[in-house]
């Protein structure tokens, strides 16, 4: 029976998903995993993490597409192309994140290649582009309307990573247990939110002998 828990936050651009992820993986006392994925990846693997990042929440071919739909794939598969390596090794990355539980996971994925933990809290963080681009254009001292650009430019880079390995829809209400919207609610409410809705899911659990 797992006893841990796992908490993926799918994120628009500039919506401070990782922030969001960050505060609350202090919060809870839990693990978090954004960036620092790449490097259990790159540790598991052996492929440099700095090639690792080159590939990062980016679609590849058609036979990798039938890997991650597949029920599970071996751990010993090996690529015929380092594309296909390399996501297999971010999946199996994930996948071994099972075994320690109580984290969080940013993006890459993770609630699908999940899917089947029994523990398993899925959260997509969202806001009005208006506000993500001004956030954005302060981080990184360009323009509102830049920053626009590179909000729509990584949105559809993250939209087609999740669709093309998922059945479902990136950012879609249906594709995950709950959506919130960080520019009407701020980074803190969105934590207690999450942090509530864990702790719903936590008695639903017991109550259910999970």
């Amino acid at each position: 029976m797992d006893d841990k828990v796992i908490i993926t936050i799918g994120r628009q651009f500039g919506s401070g998903g990782h922030e969001i992820g960050k505060m609350l993986a202090e919060e809870l006392g839990y693990k978090l995993y954004d960036k620092e994925l790449l490097k259990l990846q790159a540790e598991n693997s052996g492929i440099a993490e700095k090639v690792l990042e080159s590939y990062d929440e980016t679609p590849t071919n058609s036979l990798l597409y039938s890997i991650v739909m597949d029920v599970y794939p071996s751990m010993n598969y090996i690529g015929s192309s380092l594309s296909q390596q390399i996501y297999q090794s971010q999946f199996d990355a994930i996948r071994k994140l099972q075994e320690t539980g109580d984290c969080v996971i940013v993006g890459r994925g993770a609630d699908y290649v999940l899917r089947d933990y029994s523990r398993l809290v899925t959260v997509f963080i969202q806001a009005d582009i208006n506000k993500r681009a001004a956030r954005v254009a302060e981080y990184e001292k360009i323009s509102p309307d830049k920053a626009k650009d590179m909000i729509i430019k990584a949105d559809k880079k993250r939209a087609n990573f999740y669709n093309f390995q998922t059945e479902k829809k990136w950012g879609a209400a249906s594709s995950y247990q709950l959506t919130l919207d960080s520019g009407a609610i701020g980074y803190e409410g969105a934590v207690e939110i999450i942090k509530d809705f864990v702790a719903l899911r936590k008695r639903q659990w017991a109550e259910e002998g999970k």
